[in-house]
């Protein structure tokens, strides 16, 4: 499914120039201006992200974008933001570039922004059902993700495993598995939640820790997280704000914009249901239909049941912007037939 490992790529001298860019914003993280260190630097909170959202190790994350994009000088990443060599598969319908790989001309996926091919490859391992073995190893064993990874048949390369696991040890990268986040305003170390257990959500981060045996981070819920189709959310109080929200779960600033596919200078509202987490493709089983009342919209029914926004109206046959009307047939975890 995944091509095998894309090696460098000799950038021209105003793309590279532009490759350099950096940026402080982590809603669009910079480019790295090739070198290891810097690509660590760039990504790695992105990785450690990725791996509170759904337990694919930052290391294995960090190794294979540094692998598979070149340290993000390769033409996948380049052209495509492609930092993992997702190809196009059947069930893609973004963009799409075309580059020579086993075969030539293959199709693979091409992103807006370099964050959405990291969260399409934590994605991509999590709903995959070859890879679903990895997430019953522990978070901190590198070594058997990578071997796992090769034996499901991530990549072609038979050094694949090999080549990873030199890559993690060779910068340190297991530093991110044990979530430490380096401040550049101070060295105290801050601990980041790592979940064990594959088939549940990934706990958010709360003021009260438990250290277990095992040596790993592991916290409590907060009263007021509730959950809904499997998803973490809560409901916006009188005195919350967007930043105090992202401090007090430890979210990025990107976050809550997009789980809950809002604008970028949106405000909060009391009574508001706000995801902490991605929503999913499909509402949770036994919620197959909704009937639509009087002023509900597609977005606040995607809301409800916990379902972004474009798989709802790619299930009842809608355009994107068209509204249900009352008494309408919604269907939630399939596709409507055809009339």
């Amino acid at each position: 499914m995944f091509r095998k490992p894309l090696f460098f790529v000799l950038l021209t001298p105003i793309a590279f120039l532009f490759s350099c860019v950096a940026t402080k914003t982590l809603t669009a993280p910079p480019r790295s201006n090739g070198s290891a260190e810097s690509y660590i630097e760039t990504y790695k909170d992105l990785a450690m992200s990725e791996m509170k959202r759904t337990g694919v190790p930052a290391s294995i994350t960090l190794a294979q974008g540094m692998i598979e994009s070149g340290l993000g000088r390769g033409s996948l990443a380049v052209e495509a933001n492609n930092h993992f060599g997702i190809k196009c598969h059947d069930d893609w319908t973004g963009p799409t570039v075309r580059h020579n790989d086993d075969r030539r001309n293959e199709c693979f996926r091409k992103y807006r922004k370099v964050e959405e091919s990291f969260q399409d490859h934590s994605d991509f391992l999590r709903t995959e059902r070859r890879y679903g073995s990895l997430f019953e190893l522990e978070p901190t064993d590198y070594k058997a993700w990578a071997r796992g990874l090769k034996k499901a048949g991530y990549a072609t390369n038979p050094d694949y495993a090999n080549m990873l696991i030199r890559k993690i040890e060779q910068y340190n990268l297991t530093d991110y598995d044990r979530g430490r986040i380096y401040s550049e305003k101070q060295d105290k170390e801050k601990p980041m939640v790592i979940s064990k257990i594959a088939d549940t959500v990934p706990p958010v981060i709360d003021p009260s820790v438990k250290q277990l045996d095992i040596g790993t981070t592991y916290r409590v819920l907060p009263a007021r997280v509730k959950e809904n189709n499997r998803i973490q959310y809560i409901i916006v109080k009188e005195k919350d704000t967007k930043k105090n929200l992202e401090a007090e779960f430890q979210l990025l600033p990107w976050e809550l914009q997009r789980y809950n596919e809002l604008k970028a200078d949106f405000t909060l509202t009391p009574g508001q249901m706000l995801y902490l987490q991605p929503k999913r493709d499909k509402a949770d089983a036994g919620n197959d239909y909704h009937v639509v009342r009087n002023g509900e919209t597609m977005y606040s029914i995607s809301q409800v049941y916990g379902i972004k926004l474009n798989k709802l109206y790619l299930m009842n046959r809608m355009k994107a912007g068209e509204e249900p009307t009352a008494g309408q047939k919604l269907w939630l975890r399939t596709i409507r037939p055809v009339d």
